[in-house]
Order: C-alpha cells, then structure tokens, then sequence
C-alpha cells in the first residue's frame, strides 16, 4: 500500500537538521564523515536544505517539491521555459514491486507563474503510463519512453494536456526488462540524431517524420554532450565515457576497435576517478557486506550508481564551471563534479575537489537521479525523495535487512528539484520561443547558454523555414566563436541547406571542434566533389589527434562507399 507520511520522533529531525546545519556553519571544506542516526527520518524541504553541503559560495534553492512533484526522474524544457516532468510513481512500491506494471506514471508540466523561481503550478499532461522514463519535448509535441513503446504526444488544442499518441517505435527496450537496464535518453545532440542509452536504436525527426535506425547500445542511465557535439555517459561503477567517435562508425565497420574513441573511460586511473566522499555513512547499499565497498568510517568508496552524466554549459554559474561533467550517485546522497582537459592523445576527466563533492547531503534520502543544464543558467537536481532506490531485481539480502529495519521503504509518493546557485548568481529570464521569429532564433544561436543555442537549432531545423538558409550561411561563413558556427552548420545540415562551399571552409577552420564536425559534414560529397575530396585528405597530415580519428571512422577504411577516397587515405595514413 502507497504511503505518503511517516511518524518520527521530534528528535531524530531534529539530530539530522541540526548535524548538517553544523557542517555548513563550519569553515573546513570538504567536511569530516558525520556519524548520523540509524533511523533517515522524513525532513521537510526547509530542513532537508540545511543538510546539503556545497563548496563555498554555492548553495541550492528549492524549485519543486511534493505534493506538487512526485517521484521525479527526468525532466525537460519547453520553449517557453515550462519544466516537463516524468514522474515514475510505479517504481518500487514495495520492497517486492509488487504493482510494477500498474499504470501509474505520468509526464507532468510545471510552472513558476509569479517568476519567484518556485514551481507554483502543475498539469498533469499524459497520465495511465507503466514506468515512463524518458522525455524530449519537440515544437509540436512530446517524445516519451514507455519501454517497449515510444510515443510522439500531442496537445493540439494547448491546454498542455496530450490529445493525441502516436506510436514511434516498439522496440524502445522492453516492459519486462529490469527497469535500472532498460531504454532511457532522448538526447537531441548536435548532429540532429536523438541518443538514447541502454538501447540499440538512436532516431531523428527529418521534414517532420521520425526516422529510426540500430546502433551499438551505450551507457547506463542518462546522456549529454558538449558544446562539440560529443557525447557523454556513464555506467553504474564506472564515472564516465565518452564517445570521441560517434557510436554508429563502430556499428558499420567491425574493423573498428572498441578500445580506442568510442565509450572511453576517462580517468587516469579507474580509482582516482571513481572515488566518491560521502559526508554520512551510507549503510544501505547493495553491497555493503562486502570487503572494499564500504571505508571503514563506513562511507561509499566508489561509485556504484553513477548516473546522468550533465556536461554544464549555462552562463549563470561562475565561468570555471562551464564544460564540467556533473554526475549524481544515489547511494552515496551526493553529486560529483568532474574536470575534462586534452591531454594532446585523448580527453581526460578529474575529480574537481580532493576528497570532496560539489553536492554531498547528511540527509539518507537525498537521492539524485537526473541533473538539467537549466533554461535560467544554472544547474537543476532531480529525485525521488525516499529512503531507497535500488530496484527488485538487486536487492540482496543485506541491502533487505537495511530497508526493512530502518523502514526505509516508506513513505513513497515525494520528490525534490533543487537549483544549484552561486552567491553571484543572477538567474537568467525564462525564454520565450514558441512564436519567435526565424531571425531572432538565428540570433539566439549565439546566446551564452548552451540550452537556448540548441533549442533555437531544433526549433529551426524542425521548422524549416526556408527564410532561415541565407542567414544561416552567413553566420557559418562569418561566426568568430567555434560552437556558434557549428551551430550554424548543423542548423543547415538538418535543414538539408548546407553547401560544400561553407564545409570546405570549414575544413581549414582554426578551431579543432569546427574541422573534427566537418569531416562528418563532408561524407555526402566525397565521391562527387574533388574540392571536398582534396580538403578532407588534406587533414590525414592534422596535427590533432581527434581529426585524425575522426576522418579515419568518416572513410570508413575497409567498409566505406567511397573507396577511390579509402585507398588514398591508406596509403597517407599508414593503415
């Protein structure tokens, strides 16, 4: 039976507000372990604040919580600045999951109606759903992932309530798949393909229809790119991947190596980037029996839920952390925030804290599952509230012992989102897209959050203006700053406008990011333009390491249509 209170002592809140209050009101930074109560009393989200701890300067700001949100574990943006919401209310509603396949989830809408920065308003847009887990709000409509199905929702008559399901595909995952290893990400990258992971397909939406085609399956929970257009993700144990090489090169050509480019592991060594530092011992996880997986102050020493992989690329928080990769780990009750650099052979990830998380909590149930590079700049945590996250399927029995005597099972039905903010922190205003001329979405392509450049390039690519193609070349042809001119150029490539003029120049571009995504651009006209032909084997001599990778998956060596291309790039490459 769902719950959605608990009885605890005065007390126990009051022990567990007042031990993180006092790790904040303390200048040592990252704190000391703090021995907690057994019991992980219910808190309010005024007292659940005061047991979040963050680096000096930053702090969190609720945006949302129950009753208003429930079981949160994905969101979205709108165009005009709505947060979208999947709410899993069938995951885990017992220790059994015994109404698993109930029809309880729901895709929700929420909106701060008076600007104040809290969500004030709710509308439920699709209800009936069996564990939904993924989400990509579009111009005219709403992709949710409902394993197996993927439905293209639809408010035709803008009440913000779905009208209309169209089934995309039934080979999203599977109903009966263990719901931590099944379909989710719908990540509306660069290229203009939508990534999904713990799956086999990756899709488009090309002049308006869907497109769907099989790839390798990647990562565990979640997905993200950067301003190059690279995607990340990660997997229970291990911090982070990333795909140097799009996945679908390896897929096409099996002489491909897996080792090198495509799901890299990015640390120097596993355990210096797999450490995590919990401020509370964490009992309750899976394996805390065995010998290694807790410390002896009885903390998490290694990831072991790593998930939603969010690269930050807003323009509200200080400059040093834009490009950092933040990552949550449940349970742990923390968010850890990594730095990536060249090291001139491959991209590297590092801790940014020694011994130390960007966001660590006292608080057993803080449990994050999902982290949103925001509309307003800053950076958004998203949770199910509650005691325990592991699923069924991976329950052991001392993982059992730990829910059942502190009843960490109930109470169910709650959620938190919290905005992480600095003391400098100004949020930026909520966008207003949906009726924005073709110029002005022009003209936001070169805005500082990288939200609002992506959202002006799908709502122009899906748009297709034709309007938009003179402009768009000029700012290919003109823009100073690397990620406004791919931008510019995969706009035009989505809209079936690009020219092997502005891909030409593009493939002499100063910027590696700009000449690594014209390589891609380029493949269309190999066979046909000896202009394109000559620029691209001109890069077999580049001095970056990525070009080079890059042009070798893009001729296809041994398994390319081109094969005049291939064998001259042989020859000059040495393979």
């Amino acid at each position: 039976m769902r719950s959605s209170a608990v009885i605890v002592t005065s007390a126990l809140v009051a022990t567990a507000v007042a031990t993180g209050a006092a790790v904040q009101s303390g200048k040592a930074w990252p704190p000391a372990v703090i021995a907690m109560p057994a019991r992980s009393p219910v808190l309010s989200p005024a007292d659940e604040q005061k047991t979040i701890v963050m680096p000096p300067g930053y702090h969190v700001e609720l945006v949302a919580s129950e009753p208003l949100v429930q079981d949160p574990v994905v969101v979205d943006w709108d165009d005009e600045g709505r947060l979208w919401v999947v709410e899993m209310a069938g995951y885990m509603d017992d220790i059994r999951a015994s109404n698993e396949h109930d029809p309880l989830g729901r895709v929700v809408v929420l909106e701060d109606t008076d600007g104040d920065g809290r969500m004030d308003k709710r509308t439920v847009f699709t209800d009936g759903l069996i564990l939904p887990r993924a989400l990509k709000v579009l111009d005219d409509g709403v992709l949710v992932g409902e394993p197996p199905h993927l439905w293209f929702m639809q408010d035709t008559n803008h009440d913000l309530k779905a009208d209309r399901k169209t089934l995309v595909t039934d080979d999203y995952g599977r109903l009966d798949a263990n719901v931590e290893h099944n379909a989710n990400s719908l990540l509306w990258a660069l290229d203009n393909w939508i990534y999904t992971s713990e799956v086999d397909m990756f899709l488009r939406r090309h002049d308006g229809a869907f497109e769907v085609r099989h790839t390798l399956s990647r990562g565990q929970w979640g997905a993200s790119q950067d301003d190059a257009g690279r995607v990340f993700r990660n997997s229970n144990e291990s911090a982070l991947h990333v795909d140097l090489v799009p996945t679908y090169y390896y897929a096409r050509n099996p002489a491909m190596t897996r080792t090198r480019g495509s799901d890299e592991f990015m640390g120097h060594a596993p355990d210096d980037l797999n450490e995590v530092w919990p401020i509370r011992p964490t009992p309750g996880v899976n394996r805390g029996y065995q010998t290694g997986i807790l410390r002896a102050d009885g903390t998490l020493a290694h990831f072991t839920s790593a998930c939603t992989p969010t690269v930050y690329r807003g323009d509200r928080l200080p400059a040093e952390l834009y490009g950092n990769v933040f990552l949550a780990e449940p349970a742990a009750n923390l968010v850890s925030r990594l730095v990536v650099s060249d090291d001139g052979s491959t991209l590297r990830a590092k801790k940014a804290y020694p011994k130390g998380e960007f966001i660590a909590s006292t608080d057993e149930r803080f449990r994050p599952v999902y982290l949103s590079s925001a509309t307003d700049g800053t950076l958004y945590a998203v949770y199910m509230y509650r005691g325990v996250v592991q699923h069924r399927g991976y329950i052991t029995e001392y993982l059992r012992d730990q829910i059942l005597s502190r009843s960490l099972d109930q109470p169910l039905a709650h959620g938190r989102i919290w905005r992480v903010v600095h003391d400098t922190t100004r949020r930026g205003p909520a966008p207003s897209l949906a009726h924005a001329s073709t110029t002005t979405l022009i003209d936001t392509l070169s805005h500082p959050n990288g939200w609002w450049r992506d959202t002006a390039q799908q709502l122009l690519v899906q748009r297709r203006d034709p309007a938009a193609v003179a402009p768009l070349k000029r700012l290919a042809a003109t823009a100073t700053v690397a990620h406004v001119k791919l931008q510019a150029l995969w706009t035009l490539d989505g809209m079936d406008a690009l020219d092997p003029t502005l891909v030409v120049a593009a493939l002499h571009d100063p910027s590696r990011d700009v000449r690594l995504s014209a390589v891609r651009l380029a493949e269309r006209w190999l066979a046909g333009d000896d202009s394109v032909r000559a620029a691209v084997l001109a890069l077999t001599s580049d001095p970056d390491w990525e070009v080079r990778e890059q042009l070798a998956a893009s001729l296809g060596i041994g398994h390319c249509h081109h094969a005049p291309s291939v064998a001259i790039a042989d020859r000059k490459l040495g393979w």
